[in-house]
């Protein structure tokens, strides 16, 4: 039978993580991401791992760099500012291509910014994670069930691509407590067979003469070489989205959200469709590319509003949408949607 706990966000993300094979954990404090690495420090000295807290966010992504370089599988994690100073070390993991897996649990921002949580890091992710253009998975979940389905499924996407991939959480997601299926503990056998896979590659001793590919770029020609490899590498990817349509079938007013705003939204779906307004929402799962226009309730509709909290702190509606629970979301009708037609997608 299944196990089922009741777990935090963040702590569930950390045992997800074990289960599927993580054994290498290197992270820095930041709040609201602290209790993964606090729970690595504990679990991974009972399945035979490595904890290291680093001395910077700079070491941390660059001790996963090697660790993952060598074929084990390994994670870190951070919250937004943190991530940002990811940003040198995870390009050269694409460069490199090593199937590396970390973290974002959102705060609000720029800088410092706060602890609370937000959703200011989507074009970040998806956009501009680092330099040179690459781009990698980016998993987005709404629920901790989610957290630890996605943390889980994203070490099998990180080796079959030989490519980072991004858990894009927040705050909310991270300090909420809820019940979760765990998955089962990957085998040792397991955990050599894809460790095998990858040993033609990984630094770990060559014979005299030999080259390990994992280092970060090439020289002259061979850098084109490897980034039109990489861009037709994401152009795969198509067949990896996933949408949830909620309430889409007759939908005339359509919400697109991910995240912690899909779950507000959720809420603001069903307040509306009590009130007699035809109302429903659109979710990615995968952001790296959310395409709406492969969901056919997308293709029907054309009052599309795009719900992230990228204010910081709320869920706001971008072009001076009104907050969530407001007298203007409430007051929705028929006779005012014309003004908001032609809005579509997240971009």
């Amino acid at each position: 039978m299944a196990e089922r706990v009741f777990m935090k966000g963040t702590e569930a993300i950390a045992e997800a993580a074990v289960r599927a094979g993580c054994r290498f954990f290197a992270g820095y404090p930041i709040t609201p991401q602290n209790e993964i690495p606090e729970y690595m420090a504990r679990r991974l000295p009972e399945v035979g791992g490595q904890f290291v807290q680093g001395e910077s966010e700079v070491a941390s992504v660059n001790m996963l760099y090697g660790a993952a370089s060598t074929g084990i599988r390994a994670m870190s994690s951070s919250s937004s500012c943190g991530i940002s100073l990811y940003s040198e070390g995870v390009s050269y993991c694409a460069s490199a291509r090593i199937p590396m897996v970390y973290v974002n649990v959102q705060r609000g921002g720029p800088g410092i910014g706060a602890i609370q949580p937000a959703q200011q890091d989507y074009m970040q992710a998806t956009k501009a994670s680092g330099n040179g253009g690459f781009r990698m998975i980016v998993l987005a979940p709404d629920s901790v069930q989610e957290c630890v389905d996605m943390v889980y499924e994203a070490y099998d996407l990180a080796e079959r691509d030989q490519n980072p991939v991004l858990v894009l959480t927040d705050g909310v997601m991270g300090t909420m407590m809820e019940p979760v299926v765990l998955p089962p503990m990957k085998t040792d056998e397991e955990l050599a067979e894809c460790r095998a896979k990858f040993m033609p590659r990984a630094i770990v001793g060559h014979p005299l003469g030999q080259q390990a590919y994992c280092r970060p770029g090439s020289v002259g020609d061979g850098q084109e070489k490897a980034n039109i490899e990489a861009a037709a590498l994401y152009e795969t990817w198509d067949k990896d989205i996933r949408v949830e349509e909620f309430m889409m079938d007759d939908a005339e007013i359509v919400f697109a959200a991910y995240g912690i705003s899909a779950r507000i939204s959720r809420a603001v779906v069903r307040e509306l469709r009590a009130q007699g307004v035809k109302a429903g929402m659109i979710r990615p799962r995968h952001i790296e590319k959310p395409r709406f226009q492969q969901s056919q309730g997308y293709n029907r509709r054309r009052n599309v509003y795009p719900c992230t909290d990228e204010m910081g702190y709320r869920l706001c509606y971008p072009g001076q949408m009104p907050c969530q629970g407001s007298p203007e979301i409430r007051r929705i009708s028929p006779d005012k949607r014309s003004g908001n037609e032609g809005r579509t997608g997240i971009h």
